[in-house]
């Protein structure tokens, strides 16, 4: 990821490209995601001028409300909250 995206923290990568790339890129993550979780939000002609794909197991879950996508919480499994 490193060599097409700016990596401003650890795991964090930033960057501006074209769809293709964008598709590229995210086929990469989820090749070599394995347990992990990821997310990828790009700019966009919305509401919220924004969208996101998610992956992998987490509590915060794209949601579709009215159009607009937002977050939905899951709740903790009974092993999480120990």
């Amino acid at each position: 990821m490193a060599i097409w995206l700016l990596e401003v923290r650890a795991g964090v990568y930033v960057g501006t490209y074209s769809r293709k790339v964008r598709e590229y890129l995210w086929e990469q993550v989820e090749a070599g995601l394995e347990n992990g979780n990821a997310v990828m939000a790009w700019q966009a002609s919305t509401e919220a001028g924004f969208e996101f794909v998610t992956l992998g197991k987490n509590r915060r879950m794209p949601a579709e409300f009215d159009g607009a996508t937002l977050v939905s919480f899951h709740p903790l499994d009974s092993q999480e909250q120990d």
